[in-house]
């Protein structure tokens, strides 16, 4: 082995086949193979896994004891491990105030430009406004006002109540003669004093004289003296005109005298409480209660459910209090709302402050405070009590963008900060792509003072957002919320990150960082990772796309097969090498396999589900129309609006319909054809389980007939065992160590908390009683083990098992064991379990299928699975509406509806409409330009 490999040893994690394997360093690393065939197992359990242990180990023994052990990786040996930087796509804050532009820094250092370079704006007037030194007032006034007789102000109290007579005494005290009080001069005399109710301006007359080359010493002095007692601020009355003028240290309006503390960074943070809006505390928008929820209809009465929060025929304190509040004004509870008096709904909504009088029962009368439906929603909204109570006042609210900063986040006073007419928060509400260009233009705004301030945060900032443009995200805002990034966008900006930290001799390791991206934004993203590669480092991706493969330096194919049938290294070698390796992916990439088209494009059923004047994000309005009975993929660049039609438009829109779900849709005009339709189903990547505990048996449900199967042997009978003995999740059969998890949590002080492996049951769950039972020689812990593979044959006899476990099968998911903890499922795998659940069902054929991206993650051959699944659905009558850049998907659909032409502003329209062959003809489709080279 050299220095210029990576060198890997008797490698036996998860699944892996004890391999040894050699890469070369300071390359472009492609590890590929089917889903679940042991890529991760490889580039993040071995490798990573164990350059994070690496580097615990540099910390002394004190320091260690806080982080824990990290376990070893099962492997022999690892040679030539640099540095390790993992970059997944999991790692997306949840945090509500976390931004693009904070976890980038972009913003970061804007704060700091604005800070020092940008120019203040009159609040009043709208002209720019000045500050000058003592050498630079004296040189103005001596300038502007030579021959003129002038007298110097010092500004003491401004549009403040008072009487003011200490004020003046300790004036006269201190030998001063004259002020000006609310815009006269008057000589000071002994008690005097002001109408202390009404609002003054008092300004003390330091000094009276006429502006000539003698006079300039005199000059100096008194500025410095009326400077010091108007804190800053020092004001000249032309003493023949009357006319008078603002001059300040500080940031001052010449014309209104208004003036500005000088900026500090935190002024323009939105986490700062000096900067952050008061009434939204910087997140940009508020809850508040949605009147046509609480009152959806005023033909009802309150008895009938009128007002929704307090129910039907409900009879609580608050139905009392109600009750007598109606009676008050000559109505009851059982009177239509519309006959109510406005003013009684008023008082019911809002309460009063007046007390009510409410009859008890037994004749007795109570009077009481009410304070209000709407704080009495607001109290639980807001209160830590149960969450199921908190999502019941919460459903009676919209969010909505504060209306004090109009979503900014920032204070007022940021407002009055520009450069080149621009505001921080403008800035932070244009597409990086947009910023990037606004940036490169910027420099003849500033001064020479200015521009020299400006030139290091200038050069962060431009870098910064080069990197976030070359990796695909030109269409996002430094504005847009973390916590509403995909996990491939979350990716790439750290992956941006990583490039604009410059590091030297480091292993990069990435998961799919293809995600999400269109082939136009593919490009710039191979781009990027060769820049992170010639700058010295090693770049390992796990990746599944065509162009990466062969864009890449070498490429390892881990296979054959998934789960227990893979885990080996089954080629390797540059892309010209491999490709003659006769591996599946060498197959697939040299064209020797491949997805085929379909022989004809189905027309559907005739019906349509149309959806008209959606504008949410950045749509226009078009009108779209999905035929029903067909497989209708949506495509388009990046931030082309896909997901802000389909995910946030369409979906809650039927999902409202069918469920009367609360999520609301964006804004839309109207939608046709939903009577075609009886349910719509999402099925995402997300995971189907959150603990150890959900697993492939117990989300599609055939584990409850497992159980009951178990019961049904006569040992199990002898004992009394009923299904419930089989559960892991309830006390009687299960261990009671881990709960039945067959996993601890260990709690890590600093880092990720980590499941260990129960000693007492070693991972079995169940107690030694329980496991004392057999079927067909298995224990449940045994079946709990088998792949879904071996299950299909063992429960042969059983249908509905085995129909479940077969569907299963048919989508590749065979290598997964019936007990695999669902935590350590792939986005794709989770896809693929929800998918067979659906198959699995019963089904009306009126069913709308919505999914975003199902490709990810998978292989080709996995992608030509994923098809006979999909179009199995397509063929029952139900719609199929993907989201997806995956050439193979696209080329296989009856119908594309493509959205761009471009991402963020210069997107949200319907591009092209029809069958591929129909898209490829438009020339101003970017998708149906890389779909001719497919077709």
């Amino acid at each position: 082995m050299t220095n210029e490999q990576i060198e890997i040893l008797g490698a036996r994690e998860n699944n892996l086949k004890n391999i040894d394997l050699t890469i070369p360093r300071d390359q472009l690393v492609v590890i590929t193979g089917l889903s679940g065939s042991g890529k991760s197992s490889l580039a993040f359990d071995t490798l990573y896994a164990e350059g994070q242990r690496r580097y615990m180990e540099t910390f002394n023994a004190y320091a260690r004891q806080f982080l824990g052990e990290m376990e070893r990786p099962d492997v022999d040996k690892v040679n030539g491990l640099s540095p390790v930087i993992s970059i997944e796509q999991k790692t997306v804050s949840r945090n509500p105030r976390s931004t693009v532009g904070t976890i980038t820094e972009v913003y970061d250092f804007m704060r700091l430009l604005f800070a020092r370079a940008s120019t203040a704006y009159s609040p009043v007037t709208g002209k720019a406004m000045v500050k000058f030194s003592e050498e630079q007032l004296v040189e103005k006034i001596t300038k502007d006002f030579s021959g003129k007789k002038i007298a110097i102000l010092a500004p003491l109290v401004k549009a403040r109540k008072g009487h003011y007579r200490e004020l003046f005494e300790q004036l006269m005290k201190q030998g001063y003669v004259r002020v000006r009080v609310n815009g006269e001069l008057k000589e000071m005399v002994k008690d005097m004093k002001l109408d202390r109710y009404k609002i003054h301006d008092i300004e003390l007359v330091v000094d009276r004289m006429k502006v000539d080359k003698e006079t300039t010493p005199r000059l100096k002095s008194t500025l410095k003296t009326a400077l010091k007692m108007g804190k800053g601020d020092v004001q000249v009355l032309n003493l023949d005109s009357d006319a008078h003028w603002h001059f300040s240290k500080n940031l001052i309006c010449p014309t209104s005298g208004i003036s500005l503390p000088e900026p500090e960074p935190n002024l323009f943070s939105f986490n700062s409480p000096y900067g952050a809006c008061s009434y939204c505390s910087g997140l940009g928008e508020v809850v508040e209660i949605d009147m046509s929820k609480l009152i959806p209809d005023l033909s009802k009465s309150v008895k009938q459910g009128g007002i929704v929060p307090l129910g039907e025929n409900k009879n609580g304190w608050i139905h009392q209090q109600v009750d007598a509040i109606l009676k008050q004004y000559g109505a009851s509870s059982k009177t239509p709302l519309k006959e109510v008096d406005d003013t009684a709904i008023q008082v019911i909504l809002y309460g009063t402050d007046d007390k009510i009088e409410v009859e008890l029962s037994g004749g007795m009368k109570m009077n009481t405070r009410y304070e209000g439906l709407i704080a009495y929603i607001e109290r639980h909204a807001e209160e830590d009590g149960s969450a199921s109570v908190r999502k019941w006042a919460e459903s009676f609210m919209n969010k909505k963008a504060c209306p004090t900063c109009n979503g900014s986040r920032l204070k007022e006073a940021s407002q009055n900060f520009k450069i080149n007419k621009a505001t921080i928060d403008q800035l932070a509400q244009m597409s990086i792509e947009k910023l990037s260009l606004w940036f490169e233009q910027v420099d003849g705004s500033f001064d020479t003072k200015q521009l020299r301030i400006a030139k290091e945060p200038l050069k962060e900032i431009r870098d910064r957002l080069s990197f976030l443009n070359n990796v695909g995200l030109g269409y996002l805002n430094l504005n847009r919320s973390a916590k509403t990034l995909s996990g491939g966008e979350a990716q790439r900006i750290r992956l941006a990150t990583q490039i604009g930290s410059q590091l030297v001799g480091v292993l990069y390791i990435l998961d799919e960082p293809s995600i999400g991206l269109h082939q136009r934004d593919n490009e710039k993203l191979i781009r990027s990772l060769k820049t992170l590669r010639d700058g010295g480092n090693s770049v390992i991706v796990v990746e599944h796309d065509k162009d990466m493969m062969l864009e890449s330096d070498y490429i390892v194919d881990i296979g054959p097969g998934a789960g227990v049938n893979g885990g080996e290294v089954i080629a390797k070698g540059k892309p010209t090498v491999f490709l003659k390796q006769g591996s599946i992916t060498a197959d697939y990439l040299s064209g020797k396999k491949g997805i085929v088209l379909p022989n004809t494009r189905r027309k559907g059923s005739g019906k349509f589900l149309q959806l008209e004047g959606a504008s949410g994000h950045n749509l226009k309005g078009e009108g779209i129309q999905i035929p029903l009975g067909t497989l209708t993929v949506v495509t388009g660049v990046s931030g082309s609006g896909k997901s802000s039609l389909i995910s946030h438009t369409l979906y809650p829109i039927l999902s409202a319909h069918f469920y009367n779900s609360q999520r609301k849709p964006l804004p839309y005009k109207k939608v046709k054809g939903l009577e075609h339709l009886d349910k719509v189903i999402e099925i995402d990547q997300s995971p189907i389980g959150r603990t150890p505990r959900s697993n492939p048996s117990t989300y599609t449900g055939i584990f409850t007939d497992i159980r009951s199967l178990f019961a049904s042997v006569p040992e199990a009978r002898i004992r009394g065992y009923q299904p419930g003995r089989f559960s892991f999740n309830v006390s009687g059969g299960r261990c009671e160590t881990c709960k039945g998890g067959g996993l601890k949590l260990v709690e890590m002080n600093f880092l990720p908390d980590v499941y260990v492996e129960c000693e007492s049951c070693n991972g079995k769950r169940y107690n030694r009683e329980t496991l004392e039972i057999y079927y067909n020689g298995k224990n449940i812990s045994d079946v709990l083990n088998m792949t879904i593979e071996q299950a299909v044959h063992f429960f042969e006899n059983y249908r509905n098992i085995h129909n479940t476990l077969k569907t299963l099968n048919d989508v590749g998911l065979g290598y997964l064991t019936l007990g695999q903890h669902s935590t350590t499922l792939s986005g794709g795998e989770a896809q693929r379990v929800k998918l067979s659940t659906e198959l699995s069902k019963r089904d009306t054929g009126k069913t709308i299928y919505i999914l975003d991206e199902p490709t990810t993650g998978l292989h080709f051959q996995d992608v030509e699975l994923l098809l006979n699944v999909l179009n199995r659905l397509v063929e029952k009558g139900n719609t199929v509406l993907v989201i997806e850049h995956n050439m193979d998907v696209i080329k296989s659909a009856d119908f594309i509806l493509d959205m761009g032409p471009e991402g963020g502003d210069g997107g949200g329209n319907v591009v092209a409409t029809g069958t591929p062959e129909q898209v490829i003809k438009i020339k101003k489709s970017i998708t149906g330009q890389y779909l001719k080279k497919e077709i």
